[in-house]
């Protein structure tokens, strides 16, 4: 009896680690696709900066 036990308690538990690594694993894409996210983001914000700078530049050179 108590075999049977032991059995069904590590078949919930393999359903279970199942479970909680497939959620792991989307979790894991999620961050991946805002790490992308985030890294375009401060490609922009860069570049933003810099035609910001230009365009002060340019404004500048043209009162002198």
């Amino acid at each position: 009896m108590s075999q049977s036990n032991l059995e069904k308690q590590e078949a919930k538990l393999k359903a279970l680690n199942q479970k909680i690594k497939a959620e792991k694993n989307k979790i894991e894409q999620r961050l991946g696709k805002y790490r992308r996210l985030w890294r375009n983001c401060e490609r922009k914000l860069n570049t933003s900066k810099m035609m910001i700078s230009l365009t002060f530049l340019r404004i500048l050179l043209k009162r002198f």
